[in-house]
């Protein structure tokens, strides 16, 4: 399983997965689960996965393919006009993908099991951000609701429904973003590190930040112990129930 999340703000975009794809006692594993396409000035776009492994690479296959014809009219991720329409690329590799193997997925009740975050920013519009179901439709978020999940995301959830807002800078996003991680690998097994992370800055059409982040990560273990002890802190400090 996998767990990754994804932050639309005023200010830009944050993306985190994890790498993890099986877990038991002796059998772990590791992939990429978080894709990253690039046009200095033009656009920026990420993909991250969730779900059946030879699915999701079926579907970043079918997306890359187009991309080596520099010249090619096929609707691709390098000439959406705009996001939805590059979000609508997405979901129809999902489609294709589904129409060559979801027959025998679902004669082994395996299932069709994919989940797809998808955003980034295209020249002439905002940065935006969509979840994309294995029908290959989506929905976008909001100002209301500017972050998505997918995988094991309920551990996680908690703190991004009390904290997460539009307007956070990208370095809160970020942090808020690894708390809900730091949650989600106390509680879960088939969560696991190294944790795949991307900051991207709205109008600059690069990326700002991208990195691995490991069991050793200085930051990320000092975050955890501070979460730990605030925790612990605020919870001590309630008032306790009359009994």
């Amino acid at each position: 399983m996998t767990y990754a999340v994804a932050l639309r703000l005023e200010r830009g975009l944050v993306f985190a997965a994890d790498t993890r794809t099986n877990a038991g006692v002796d059998n772990i594993a590791q992939y990429k689960k978080l894709q990253l396409w690039q046009k200095p000035g033009d656009r920026v776009l990420v993909l991250m996965s969730a779900g059946n492994l030879a699915a999701t690479q079926a579907v970043l296959s079918l997306l890359n393919e187009p991309l080596a014809d520099p010249e090619s009219q096929v609707p691709n991720l390098y000439n959406a006009p705009n996001m939805y329409r590059a979000a609508r690329v997405v979901g129809n590799a999902i489609r294709e993908a589904r129409r060559v193997d979801g027959p025998a997925l679902e004669a082994s009740k395996l299932g069709f099991n994919t989940h797809f975050i998808f955003g980034g920013q295209v020249k002439g519009e905002r940065p935006r951000l969509f979840l994309v179901y294995p029908e290959g439709n989506f929905i976008e978020a909001t100002d209301d609701t500017p972050f998505f999940q997918i995988g094991e995301h309920k551990y996680g959830k908690p703190i991004l429904d009390r904290v997460a807002r539009a307007d956070m800078r990208l370095g809160e996003a970020a942090k808020l973003i690894l708390l809900s991680f730091d949650s989600t690998l106390r509680s879960n097994l088939s969560v696991g590190l190294p944790i795949d992370l991307v900051v991207y800055e709205r109008d600059t059409f690069g990326i700002r930040r991208e990195m691995r982040i490991g069991a050793d990560d200085d930051y990320f273990r000092q975050l955890s112990n501070a979460w730990s002890e605030a925790l612990r802190h605020a919870f001590s400090t309630i008032e306790e129930f009359k009994v």
